[in-house]
């Protein structure tokens, strides 16, 4: 299986460091290049919207975004530092191909709304700082595509050096805009309280909440973490734990500083005015030198938002490579990769600004928010499934108390959205003059996405009592023998499933060999996960079934039979016939029951094809 992001993969030593200190400097780094997603262009449309608007009655959501952010950034960087999968790879090893398929289309969809929101912040930074029209400004930002190539060919160091200098410059000209504004810190204080002022306020607070805790991020932190090169014992994981802990704890609180002095400034400036509808950040940096009477505030507010958005673009363009060959196990040329990417944020862009003027940039960036939001449960929840999967996580799953914390983060975003699509859909029915022509299409798809919701969120429970009932307990590992007849056969192979059609399958071979043959049981991994990474593969019923067949060894050997065993991946009539030709077998014995893909071999009409596949005889028992 390839590694996640395989040219920067384990690139990074932390080993062998002099002191503490420098150890720790060398996991530092992935969290810088998350939490400027959380300070991208689209974090600046909400945060300026709910700031004029509402004052600093909102400063308790980017609070909460944050603490929400940093325990899923946590449980990302988790999965990647434990299993040395991303959540693309996790997901591609656990769902079906129809499933992934969905999921990808969903990943590619947050891609492309935050490219958007990152394109159209730049071309109003360059348009503002240098009077170049947004249309020109737009088209200029494909040019950042060979930034990210040179950067990414110099090393990940030097990449994330880049983003804390562009991080860096946004950080300190909210400084001195902050001591500008001179905000009231009473209420700064007291917007810190949960209120909802309006029901307008939703709609806003939610595409805060989409623009803090950003979907892309989840699988960009789960890759980037794995560019470090560490001790993997055990004492190795946990001290990586903590350390990247650290590094996300202070690059969020970082992104939150950042994300609050905006809404701050909007609110101090914008909102104590009187100007309620400052929605567009061209007016806002139009409005910033009269109201704070300083030629640099606006400057500053441009420059920090062209570092926002060119920082933000290239971590955007990592997470899109990430998702791509996660799910798809695709790989392209990055250019290649970066320009179809730029260009699907470009189009839509170019069109609505040609269409409605650029008085509606805001608005878009708004929207583009929104989506991240309602995206965010299909990457969530997964998440939180496999970083409480024991099998998976191999004794570093997360506890119960941050399993029921995670729950309530997604219960909490889930229901935001729900309650913002169905109140959206309810309005488009009331205003349209063709409703029925919504009824048969959004309506449908709306539906269509709550029971994809409901399956992820399901799925692996139910797939758990199915381990736990089905042919996955050590209990049915009891097994009767019967007479045991003269040697026979020399070499015996035994196909088993682990269910109770293994006890006359295996009773047929050792009355065929008796004690003095040599028999080997074979079971074949038929999980997707099997079907795609072949023994590479690292999932619950892998673990399962290895358990099992080395306990039907031990029984065996413990009766004074010499016993091998052997584990395929994949397809049943594939896989059997490669391991017997391989062998020096002068007998297949099979039973008839057990999985579905080893009862499709003994009922169906694969049967032939194993049969003809093999070159010795093939002893079916029925039980």
């Amino acid at each position: 299986m390839s590694k996640s992001l395989e040219e920067v993969n384990e690139s990074v030593s932390t080993q062998n460091k002099t002191s503490i200190f420098r150890k720790i400097l060398a996991f530092f780094g992935p969290a810088y290049l998350i939490s400027v997603g959380y300070m991208d262009p689209g974090n600046w449309a909400t945060d300026i919207a709910g700031g004029s608007q509402f004052g600093y009655s909102l400063i308790w959501v980017l609070l909460m975004s944050n603490i929400m952010a940093l325990l899923l950034q946590s449980l990302s960087a988790r999965l990647g530092i434990v299993t040395q999968r991303d959540l693309a790879q996790a997901s591609r090893e656990t769902y079906s191909p129809f499933i992934n398929y969905i999921l990808y289309f969903l990943a590619e969809v947050a891609i492309a709304a935050c490219d958007l929101a990152e394109v159209l912040g730049m071309a109003i930074g360059i348009n503002l700082l240098f009077g170049i029209p947004l249309i020109e400004g737009v088209v200029i930002t494909v040019l950042d595509t060979f930034l990210l190539l040179f950067l990414i060919n110099k090393g990940i160091r030097k990449m994330e050096a880049f983003i804390l200098a562009l991080v860096a410059i946004i950080g300190f000209s909210f400084v001195f805009e902050m001591f500008f504004a001179q905000p009231d810190v009473s209420q700064v204080v007291a917007g810190l309280v949960p209120s909802m002022p309006t029901d307008a306020a939703l709609y806003i607070a939610i595409g805060i909440i989409g623009a803090t805790v950003m979907p892309h991020n989840l699988y960009l932190h789960s890759s980037l973490v794995q560019t470090r090169k560490f001790d993997r014992s055990s004492k190795g994981i946990k001290q990586a734990l903590k350390y990247n802990f650290l590094d996300s704890a202070i690059a969020l609180n970082l992104a939150f500083f950042v994300n609050a002095a905006i809404l701050i400034l909007a609110a101090a400036t914008f909102y104590k005015n009187g100007l309620f509808e400052v929605a567009e950040i061209q007016d806002a940096h139009q409005l910033l030198q009269p109201l704070l009477g300083t030629k640099w505030a606006p400057i500053l507010f441009a420059v920090a938002l062209i570092a926002a958005g060119q920082s933000s673009t290239i971590t955007g363009t990592l997470a899109g490579q990430i998702i791509m060959e996660g799910y798809l196990n695709l790989r392209i040329q990055p250019w290649v990769r970066r320009i179809i990417t730029r260009l699907i944020a470009i189009v839509p862009a170019v069109v609505v600004i040609t269409v409605f003027g650029e008085g509606v940039t805001g608005k878009l960036l708004i929207l583009s928010q929104v989506i991240l939001s309602l995206q965010l449960g299909f990457a969530i929840i997964p998440l939180i499934h496999f970083v409480s999967d024991k099998s998976k996580m191999k004794g570093f799953e997360i506890g119960k108390v941050t399993q029921i914390f995670s729950w309530i983060i997604a219960l909490i975003i889930v229901s935001l959205n729900g309650k913002l699509v169905y109140d959206e859909i309810q309005g488009w029915l009331a205003i349209s003059n063709h409703p029925t022509v919504l009824w048969f299409t959004v309506v449908p798809l709306a539906f269509g996405f709550l029971v994809l919701l409901l399956y992820i969120v399901f799925k692996p429970f139910i797939a758990r009592q199915k381990d736990k009932v089905i042919n996955h307990s050590p209990h049915n590992l009891n097994l009767n023998f019967s007479r045991i007849r003269a040697y026979r056969k020399k070499n015996i192979a035994i196909a088993v499933d682990f269910s109770d059609a293994d006890e006359k399958a295996i009773n047929s071979a050792l009355e065929l060999g008796g004690t003095e043959a040599n028999y080997t049981l074979i079971h074949v991994v038929e999980t997707i996960g099997a079907l795609m990474y072949g023994n590479t593969v690292s999932d619950h019923e892998t673990t399962i079934d290895q358990q099992l067949l080395a306990q039907y060894l031990e029984i065996l050997e413990a009766k004074g039979f010499k016993i091998e065993t052997k584990l395929g991946f994949g397809k049943p009539n594939s896989v059997i016939p490669t391991i017997i030709n391989e062998g020096n077998f002068d007998i297949l014995v099979m039973g008839t029951h057990g999985h579905t893909g080893l009862k499709d071999i003994l009922f169906g009409t694969t049967v032939d094809k194993l049969r003809h596949k093999i070159s010795i005889p093939l002893f079916i028992v029925r039980k």
